[in-house]
């Protein structure tokens, strides 16, 4: 026993530990990224929260279990020994003074009449099952927000605990021999231990009830901080901002609810059921008075419940699959929604009628019969109303008038989806391709010709990785698209490039190098970047590098030009925060950090960046190394006054961290900019350090009115927030910049200190804002359906649309949103915009495309190019198709494949010039014994022409100076310099 006890012990010593190191470490991180108040915020939230759901449901379900207690039939005297039949009696006269008090066993007026083993058996057996159900539906979900980190941007409400619901986890407890004999064993244990399960099942749901509900204390703080959306929705004429911040409240409510209540109806009924030896003597005496009184309150609380998730119910239907489109269709609007409300009131009075019976209990009253009565009917009309009349509309009304009688419904599903995606936004316009390119129009849009990548992201990493990491231990793992100014004869000019960081990944540092030492305190961070003009080629077919390496004299990394190093700050590029940061370090210790290699000797340097944690005492020692699980910070001697521990460097897990109610960007990417240009500014405090990290971030519900939520399972999303982070000092800035969106305004008046207007972004850092890829996806998948306004066209789905393919490699794969820097047709200026194409779905001509805007004043509006249908427009497979059916592109491509390597066709991109479009694909080498790709040809396709040759001007002249090249439909490849 003393053993047991010791271990006890120091099982909650040291669960103690473990729980105030945590918070002590969290709350000293949030001090130093600087929103230590979002962090006591939402601790208070959360914890107030789930104390308040633990308690009211213990409460309320241990309450209930101990009234059971009081009011069940005592054990038979037969079995009982006589000190135990006169403790019962004294219990029992205490408790119930009104039962009798001789020395006869007690009796009831039994209220119902007696129940024989072949009923009462199944009934309990069906009751514990019920029990089963509750566990493993409640179980699983509690489970799964304990077992994985809770991703609040898209957590959604679980699912209620109805009939659907049974039935599916029904059969998977039946189909699993294993659950099986879990449900045998507790139902054994609960037959024979009813009082110990039952209590200890109430108080495994009262806790799994707080967990769940605590998870979810963003949907429950924005039900406080509502903001107007200024547009109803069309069915009941509320306001979305119902919808979004209120709804989502009212679910978790009634999720908890008919759990609680539904539990505490069966502990009671089996606590009755199993009392008075009923199995043994094969007969239960019937419900006593004061256990239907009992049993009447708690079905009226049930019956309470249930009017409520009918209530909710009517709300849901605008999120309905049953039409041809998404929300509420005619069936749902017609004869589910009648039934609905019908069900509320009726389940609203029956409750009613159960409490007021419950308070003005009457031991024979006719109102009893009526409530059986008005049982019956409820009971009744439930299949009819679930099922029945709707089942019977849909396929006798709706189905043979479904155009007809589905429009309004359709028009409806249309217009709340492009809101709720911004596509209502959008600028249609039509695009005829009739124009003559020339040499001339080539020559004015020179901008356009110097910016056609010709690089993809894919080779350029393959490279970098060959010629740019320098040590094993460097990796680049993400080259990123963006745009500079770069200084040229006195003028700045637009160049789009792809910047690239050469950050540590200390998993790849040697193995019998992998020490404590190495790990914490030597192998500390990244350094410097690469960044190449996406059009141009070096010697070799390689890339050409404005910035690479690291400087023959080891200070800065080298530059190639002039003009290079007046447009692009360097400085001290050390990344100490980035996307493979995984590990903690010490920084400020005995031991000097690798900063960089320079030759055969390595450069030492020592962090004197901003971020971290000082770790100057014992204490702040232990806390850590319990934190960290790294009991070897105590006993080190390495540490100094000034050492400081860097952890959670990961800027993904960084910012999730401080904003878990934000969807982020799948994408960071590097920026290197001066944000200190005016001397004044003090966003991101520090000195020559250029690198930032740009995230974009998102607002998310699943809870917009009639918009599809599609494969994301979001239906509305607002690229609201842009997120910087300092690579060499950690900190984190957010700035609004969607400030029309209402989730975001919530969320700044819930947290006022987080957010920023999007002007206080440094100018240099505001410059490189891009349109996210992952919210264009987002937006390009919904138009494929929702760019016809018709609900005709919609219902047919005629003009319905498609991501077109491409060869990548040697494999087909979906076109991916490209930028570009070009000028819109109708547009006299070059600039910064995402593009994708689209077809006709299952055919392969263009038929549209989308276009993302990234400068200036036009930052985000989006333009769409409708093609006329009339004319055939090649689109990416058609083009590819040709290049590889041309027999002299195609024997080429044989050849090489053939002679130790293969050739990786790129992406084929479509570029608008003046009212024209122009096809480019890069091809390029790899030698099957290393991933050193080289750019060996460029293919460019106009109208009827197709030509490759080993540069992409050769490859202009070939097709717009025809007197240079055979009038053939496809012109054959210039002459093969490489062979």
């Amino acid at each position: 026993m003393k053993t047991i006890q010791v271990l006890i012990g120091c099982l909650g010593v040291w669960l103690f530990l473990d729980i105030a190191a945590h918070l002590g470490a969290e709350i000293f991180w949030f001090q130093e990224v600087g929103y230590i108040e979002v962090f006591w915020q939402r601790l208070l939230i959360q914890g107030g929260l789930w104390l308040f759901v633990v308690s009211v449901s213990a409460v309320y379900l241990l309450g209930n279990l101990s009234l059971a207690q009081r009011w069940k039939y005592p054990p038979s005297p037969n079995f009982m020994s006589v000190q135990e039949l006169k403790i019962s009696r004294k219990l029992t006269s205490f408790l119930s003074p009104q039962y009798p008090r001789n020395n006869q066993s007690p009796q009831w007026d039994n209220y119902t009449s007696k129940i024989k083993l072949r009923s009462l058996l199944p009934l309990i057996l069906g009751l514990i099952f019920l029990v089963c159900l509750m566990l493993t539906h409640y179980g699983n979900v509690a489970l799964s927000y304990w077992l994985e980190q809770v991703n609040q941007s898209s957590l959604s409400v679980p699912l209620l605990f109805r009939s659907e619901i049974i039935l599916q986890l029904g059969k998977q407890i039946i189909s699993q021999p294993w659950s099986l004999g879990l449900l045998g064993g507790l139902s054994m244990a609960i037959l024979i231990y009813s009082k110990l399960c039952l209590g200890a099942i109430a108080i495994i749901f009262s806790l799994s009830f707080g967990w769940i509900l605590s998870q979810h204390w963003s949907k429950i703080l924005l039900s406080f901080h509502p903001i107007s959306f200024d547009h109803p929705e069309p069915l009941f004429g509320k306001d979305i901002s119902f919808y979004i911040f209120h709804l989502p409240f009212w679910e978790l409510l009634g999720f908890w609810l008919i759990g609680l209540s539904l539990y505490a109806c069966i502990s009671v009924i089996l606590t009755y059921l199993l009392s008075a030896n009923s199995l043994s003597k094969a007969v239960f005496p019937g419900f006593s008075a004061p256990q239907m009184r009992h049993l009447s309150g708690l079905v009226g609380c049930l019956m309470l419940v249930v009017s409520l998730n009918y209530w909710l119910s009517r709300y849901q239907l605008l999120y309905s699959v049953r039409g041809v489109s998404y929300g509420a269709s005619y069936t749902d609007v017609q004869a589910q929604l009648p039934a609905d409300t019908i069900l509320y009131i009726l389940s609203l009075a029956i409750a009613l009628y159960l409490l007021w019976l419950t308070v003005f209990w009457q031991q024979k009253s006719s109102h009893h019969r009526r409530l059986i009565y008005a049982l019956g009917i409820y009971i009744t009309l439930i299949p009819i109303g679930n099922f029945i009349v709707p089942m019977t509309v849909q396929n006798f009304i709706v189905e043979p008038n479904e155009l007809q009688k589905e429009q309004p419904y359709i028009m409806r599903n249309i217009a709340l989806t492009r809101q709720a995606f911004n596509l209502d936004v959008i600028d249609s316009q039509i695009f005829n391709p009739t124009g003559k390119l020339t040499k001339a129009d080539i020559e004015a849009n020179e901008l356009t010709i110097r910016n056609i990548r010709l690089w993809d992201q894919e080779p350029l990493l393959k490279t970098n990785r060959q010629l740019q990491q320098i040590r094993p231990y460097y990796k680049f793992t993400d080259a990123d698209i963006d745009r500079y100014l770069i200084k040229s004869n006195g003028n700045q000019e637009k160049q789009q490039v792809l910047i690239a960081a050469r950050e540590l990944n200390y998993p790849d540092v040697p193995p019998q190098a992998q020490t404590w030492v190495n790990q914490n305190m030597i192998y500390t961070h990244g350094y410097g970047f690469t960044m190449s003009p996406v059009n141009t080629v070096a010697a070799g077919g390689l890339p050409e590098y404005f910035v690479k390496d690291i400087g023959e004299n080891g200070s800065v990394l080298n530059t190639s030009s002039a003009n290079i190093r007046a447009s692009i700050p360097i400085g001290q590029p050390r990344i100490y925060y980035g996307e493979i940061s995984n590990t903690h370090v010490m920084t400020g210790t005995k031991v000097k950090e690798l900063d960089y290699p320079s030759g055969s000797d390595n450069v030492y340097n020592s962090y004197d960046g901003l971020g971290g944690i000082q770790i100057n005492s014992l204490w702040k020692r232990w806390l850590f190394s319990i934190y960290l699980k790294d009991w070897r910070m105590i006993f080190t001697q390495d540490f100094l006054p000034e050492t400081k521990v860097l952890f959670r460097r990961n800027i993904n897990q960084r910012i999730r961290t401080i904003a878990p109610f934000l969807k982020f960007d799948s994408d960071p990417y590097l920026v290197v900019a001066d944000a200190h240009i005016d001397g004044q500014n003090q966003q991101f405090p520090g000195k020559e350090n250029y690198l930032y990290w740009i995230v974009d971030a998102y607002t998310t519900s699943d809870r917009y009115p009639y918009s599809d939520t599609g494969k994301n399972s979001i239906n509305y999303i607002r690229n609201s927030v842009k997120v910087v982070i300092d690579a060499n000092n950690g900190t984190v800035r957010f700035y609004i910049a969607d400030a029309s969106d209402p989730l975001i305004t919530a969320w700044s008046k819930i947290f006022p200190k987080m957010f920023q207007p999007l002007k206080n972004l440094p100018v240099n850092l505001r410059t490189h804002l891009r349109y996210p890829v992952d919210y264009f996806k987002i937006q390009s998948e919904r138009l494929m359906i929702y760019h016809m306004t018709d609900p005709q066209v919609f219902y047919n789905r005629e003009d319905q649309w498609q991501i077109p393919n491409e060869i990548y490699g040697n494999e087909s794969r979906k076109v991916e949103p490209y930028y570009l820097i070009t000028s819109l047709p109708n547009v006299s200026f070059e600039e910064f915009i995402l593009l994708l194409p689209y077809t006709p779905k299952q055919r392969t001509n263009l038929i549209a495309w989308l276009a993302a805007r990234s400068d200036s004043e036009n930052y985000g509006k989006l333009v769409l190019y409708n093609f006329p249908k009339e004319r055939l427009i090649y689109g990416q497979e058609q083009i590819e198709a040709r290049i590889n059916q041309d027999p002299v592109i195609s024997q080429q491509i044989s050849l090489w494949n053939r002679q130790g390597s293969r050739v990786i066709q790129g992406n084929l991109l479509v570029i608008p010039i003046e009212q024209s479009l122009l096809y480019v694909e890069p091809i390029y080498l790899e030698a099957t014994q290393n991933s050193l790709p080289t750019l060996v040809r460029v293919v460019v396709a106009y109208e009827n022409r197709i030509i490759m040759a080993p540069t992409l001007e050769q490859s202009l002249q070939g097709i717009f100076q025809p007197e240079l090249a055979p009038p053939a439909t496809i012109i054959r490849p210039l002459e093969d310099e490489i062979g």
